[in-house]
């Protein structure tokens, strides 16, 4: 069971779990996306002429692409719209493609996935056959052509793209996963191992150490209690010998119990009920006033009764700790105690300020060995731990305890000081800093990438459109009717006579004379304008100033034939 992160650190990370603004555009430069590729395609097929009723098409376009935005919070609703909306609309492909790729990636669930996309594939074609006759190609056979066309391109091929590419992300977050509960499993281990060894070697420091001590102590006072009527004058120094050896008797007791296990203190400081708690805090903080410190206790919150042993204790040690160092190098300032306790974390502030005079000179160098297991203590419960000289003079000691710790260490802080802490940003072993580069080529890829899938997708559903409507028929059956006297010019020219000028010019010369009333004359090749052996047999079409077809005259042209070269004397 992972550790519970502190409160502290959770209110520093929740900034920064907030969207930033990449996040918040990106869903709207989505939706733009696929709305282009949708006006594309709406673009491409109207430029053809296959695109009946433009403005409703492009209403219903972008309701489509308004719809698509709301497709991570309606998947499947999202879907089976817009799949309709495509039967109806071919335009609305793209989108429907779109959302078709990004509600398989998310969906987790292959049943429920494999069934969406065929009802929404399935409802395409639908919609296509039954609005073919109205809003497609003209007939339900060609409507049923039109959504077979569009249901592979717009939600089958999209669809198994995303699936592909969701079981793939799936797959690596779970050995990613995998990986990181084999590491917290070792680190767990490793510290079970190292708390062990620690208790291993208290037993041994107080069976050997510890009874030698006990053996001083003995021998001190029998040689207290004999001096004191042979030579009373060496009877102080056998009392400074046995106080001497109780004094490391109990500060061995100390050592002891933090190098043994968390949950068993040794020596006179066995864990109480009152250990940690208000009233033992104030216990403390009234023997260091009656050593003479100015100690003032600020307590914000409820007491410590109802928190875990190894809170209490850790709470009592980190004060203790403080205001012992207080005593033996700065007894002559003031001093600090602020215990702060919520629902979710307990933080021990112990701070003094500088002495009014020089520095007293300790009795001892300190090791700092203390602090070290002070912060060994606060980081196995899961918390932080700093202790540091202030600028202005003085020293502060800050520690916060989660309320309610996990059963077993922090994996993220262990005791082995080469183990990378992700929360130090200057760790050699802590993130990397060339991953978030790589993460931003990765995305750009595969923006990249779905935008080239989505382009050709949207060709292919250009060519399905473009064939479907191009095979329907013209709606006229027989042989082309041919002019006749009477027809407008432009009912002329829709029937394929057009004016050809080789023709004209050789006619220019050898045609009769034009009708009276003609405005002008079209002379057509393909069609009307025959050859035969010696000349042309060419057709006339003559208009009268209102463009009405007053003629048709026919007549040939003869045509000079040049000589071969074997032919010429």
């Amino acid at each position: 069971m992972p550790a519970r992160i502190p409160a502290s650190i959770l209110v520093s990370v929740v900034p920064l779990s907030l969207p930033p603004r990449a996040a918040r555009v990106r869903p709207v430069a989505e939706t733009a996306g696929v709305g282009l590729a949708g006006l594309g395609v709406y673009g491409v097929v109207g430029h053809l002429g296959f695109l009946p009723y433009p403005a409703l098409q492009l209403a219903v376009l972008a309701t489509g692409t308004g719809i698509f935005a709301l497709r991570r919070r309606l998947p499947g609703a999202v879907l089976l719209v817009l799949a309709a909306l495509t039967g109806l609309v071919p335009a609305v492909g793209p989108v429907t493609a779109a959302a078709a790729y990004s509600v398989a990636r998310r969906m987790a669930r292959p049943r429920l996935r494999a069934r969406l996309l065929a009802g929404a594939g399935l409802l395409l074609v639908v919609c296509a056959t039954v609005a073919g006759p109205r809003l497609g190609p003209g007939s339900a056979a060609y409507g049923l052509a039109l959504g077979l066309a569009l249901a592979p391109t717009a939600v089958v091929v999209p669809g198994l793209i995303g699936t592909a590419q969701g079981q793939q992300g799936r797959l690596l977050r779970a050995l990613r996963e995998r990986g990181d509960a084999a590491e917290r499993a070792r680190r767990l281990a490793d510290s079970e191992a190292r708390i062990h060894e620690r208790s291993r070697i208290a037993a041994e420091m107080h069976d050997l150490v510890g009874h030698r001590l006990s053996l001083v102590s003995l021998h001190a006072g029998g040689l207290e209690l004999a001096l004191e009527q042979a030579a009373p004058e060496l009877r102080e120094e056998a009392v400074l010998v046995r106080r001497t050896t109780r004094d490391a008797m109990r500060e061995l007791r100390q050592a002891l119990g933090v190098l043994g296990p968390l949950g068993r203190d040794t020596g006179p400081d066995a864990l109480t009920d009152a250990t940690g708690t208000r009233a033992d805090i104030e216990a403390l903080v009234a023997q260091s006033r009656d050593g003479g410190i100015a100690v003032r206790l600020d307590w914000t919150g409820p007491d410590l009764d109802a928190r875990p042993a190894p809170v209490r204790r850790a709470v009592h040690r980190v004060v203790r700790e403080a205001l012992t160092n207080v005593h033996r190098y700065a007894p002559d300032s003031h001093v600090g105690v602020t215990v702060v306790h919520d629902d979710a974390l307990v933080r021990v502030t112990v701070r003094n300020g500088a002495r009014p005079g020089p520095p007293a000179p300790a009795e001892e160098p300190g090791t700092g060995r203390g602090l070290t297991g002070l912060r060994e203590r606060v980081e196995l419960l899961g918390g932080t731990f700093e202790a540091a000289a202030l600028p202005a003079g003085g020293f502060r000691v800050d520690a916060a305890v989660p309320a309610e710790p996990a059963a077993g260490p922090d994996p993220r802080r262990t005791n082995d000081p080469n183990a990378p802490d992700p929360h130090r940003t200057n760790d050699p072993a802590g993130p990397d800093p060339a991953a978030a580069p790589r993460a931003d080529r990765r995305r750009t890829a595969e923006a990249l990438t779905l935008g080239l899938g989505l382009a050709a997708l949207s060709a292919l559903m250009v060519v399905g459109i473009a064939f479907v409507y191009a095979a329907q028929p013209s709606g006229r059956s027989g042989p082309v009717p041919l002019p006749r006297v009477g027809m407008t010019y432009g009912e002329v020219a829709a029937l394929g006579v057009q004016d050809n000028g080789a023709v004209r010019a050789a006619a220019t010369g050898h045609e009769p004379p034009r009708p009276a009333g003609t405005a002008g004359c079209v002379y057509p090749f393909n069609g009307a304008t025959e050859r035969h052996p010696g000349g042309l047999l060419i057709a006339r079409y003559c208009f009268d100033a209102a463009q009405r077809l007053i003629a048709i005259d026919r007549f040939d042209v003869l045509s000079v034939r040049d000589a071969t070269p074997w032919e010429i004397p």
